[in-house]
């Protein structure tokens, strides 16, 4: 029997090896070496020398680079808040959907993502440029006068951000209303809750889970979502994407882009910090 237990042991082992080593080469490695990177001194045009530093985390904290980083966090935190307010009572009521209509909205949902992100961007030029779809259609009905000239503009940017991360918040916020029980909001509707207050004790905290899943499929990603900015902000809009692009294809300066990733990496994993002290409070609550 203990032989059995052996073979069975090793057989997962052996199954599961792949994936470590695969998570070894591509993902921890690559982290280390930027780490390692990260403290070296730039020599030469594209060269790197081993004097070890702290100058490259130093430089962070020059106002230009502060204001570059609030700048991502603020553009992450609006269009996160804006995703959630679109996406959650989407995701919401097609849960509620009957099965036909349910599928049908998940495949009209989906269909335009299987296109190129940058190809879909490029449709927001058309819209967004000067005399174009949108000032058109606001010209002819008396809105404005003139064009409003929206590209290459912050707002631009956030349209962009919540168009190509609003997905993740639907589904996720679908995968938690989908498994609500719906004859406990019936239950407290005949008890004399209002509508509201149905909503916001029963089925608020219950799709919680949902939308904190939500916030971190769309928060972390838009911090480093440098080719939006690039194609609806022009050069008016930098984000830590965009300098941490300029600093190593331009500038040839690996050790401060370096510097410049592992500070976003601690920034996003200070969020997922946060994320999960939330989750973990929602769940005591619950279950009191």
């Amino acid at each position: 029997m203990n032989h059995i237990q052996k073979r069975s042991k090793f057989a997962a082992l052996f199954a599961i090896a792949p994936m470590y080593l695969f998570t070894l080469a591509f993902v921890l490695g690559p982290l280390i070496y930027m780490v390692i990177l990260s403290f070296a001194r730039r020599e030469g045009a594209w060269g790197v020398s081993a004097d070890w530093t702290i100058a490259n985390y130093i430089k962070i904290f020059d106002p230009l680079y502060i204001e570059i980083f609030w700048n991502s966090l603020k553009l992450a935190l609006i269009s996160t808040a804006a995703v959630i307010l679109i996406g959650y009572p989407f995701g919401y009521f097609m849960a509620k959907l009957p099965p036909k209509w349910r599928n049908t909205a998940m495949l009209l949902l989906i269909i335009p993502f299987w296109t190129n992100a940058l190809i879909r961007l490029y449709g927001w030029i058309i819209v967004f440029r000067a005399n174009g779809i949108l000032d058109k259609i606001l010209i002819k009905f008396g809105f404005i006068e003139q064009p409003l000239k929206l590209l290459y503009s912050y707002p631009a940017v956030i349209v962009g951000m919540i168009y190509i991360l609003i997905p993740f918040m639907i589904y996720a916020v679908y995968a938690s209303a989908e498994k609500l029980d719906w004859k406990l909001i019936d239950a407290a509707r005949d008890l004399g809750a209002s509508p509201f207050y149905a909503f916001r004790t029963i089925t608020l905290p219950l799709t919680a889970p949902g939308i904190f899943s939500g916030i971190v499929l769309t928060f972390v990603p838009s911090m480093g979502l440098y080719f939006i900015a690039d194609v609806l902000g022009g050069s008016k809009v930098v984000l830590v994407g965009n300098l941490v692009q300029e600093e190593l294809m331009n500038a040839h300066d690996w050790p401060f882009s370096a510097a410049l990733s592992v500070a976003l990496l601690v920034l996003t994993g200070v969020f997922l910090f946060i994320y999960r002290q939330l989750t973990k409070s929602a769940s005591l609550e619950g279950l009191v």
